[in-house]
């Protein structure tokens, strides 16, 4: 029960992505004078037995949880990752609900609460450009463990988390709203921030940086890319 390979293709460190400005737009008006900025975004390694301090025991009573179910570890997870001290779960999409469930209610586990859903977007990583990262928190053992679950651009559907943390109704949605992650079965999936009409998902790194013209007392503010050349 290794974990094996990091998504993405990714085995241990180096370089996971170079990332171009402040945001990592292409193909649009530079309004944040960062447009020359290049990053060399390391790629974190695979961690491998024995993780260290708790996350041993953890990953232990999730295989057990699993094999008691009929499944396996390395099917639900594909790999594990303990950078800076936090432990990582890479979870495949159809196994989340129950990872999240046995994280909730095996007894030597108990995160019973999930703090929140972040949306993230890897242009560069084909096949798995959509991420979502659940936080859960253990109240009981003052524990956190993270899940991240990926889809490919041409198929962002991930099984919806709030029959297992119904906190996750707004996150979910908001990560939809932002970054286009559809949540199957989620119960009220609808823009929360954006106008219902709104086209496009303003968190994506793709998403032309710019503005839309503003009103104001009658007078009307074109967006800052029309306004001077940032080219």
């Amino acid at each position: 029960m290794t974990g094996g390979r990091l998504p993405g293709g990714a085995t241990g460190g180096g370089i996971g992505a170079e990332r171009r400005g402040l945001f990592g737009v292409r193909g649009s008006g530079d309004t944040s004078g960062y447009g020359r900025l290049v990053r060399r975004v390391p790629a974190p390694p695979a961690a491998r037995r024995p993780y260290g301090r708790w996350f041993d025991d953890a990953a232990d009573a999730l295989a057990a949880g699993l094999e008691h179910v009929g499944g396996a570890f390395d099917d639900a997870v594909e790999a594990v990752t303990t950078v800076f001290d936090e432990l990582t779960l890479y979870v495949r999409r159809d196994h989340l609900p129950l990872v999240a469930q046995l994280l909730r209610d095996d007894p030597a586990l108990r995160f019973e609460l999930c703090l929140g859903v972040s949306g993230v977007h890897h242009p560069e990583q084909a096949g798995r450009e959509l991420h979502a990262v659940y936080h859960l928190l253990s109240i009981t053992l003052g524990r956190r463990v993270r899940l991240e679950v990926e889809a490919p651009d041409s198929d962002p559907h991930v099984p919806t988390l709030t029959g297992v943390y119904p906190t996750t109704d707004w996150h979910e949605r908001e990560t939809y709203d932002f970054f286009g992650l559809i949540f199957d079965g989620h119960p009220a999936l609808t823009r929360i921030e954006m106008p219902d009409d709104w086209e496009g998902y303003p968190q994506r790194k793709d998403y032309p940086l710019g503005g839309i013209p503003v009103e104001y007392h009658g007078a009307q503010i074109p967006p800052p890319e029309s306004r001077r050349s940032y080219n």
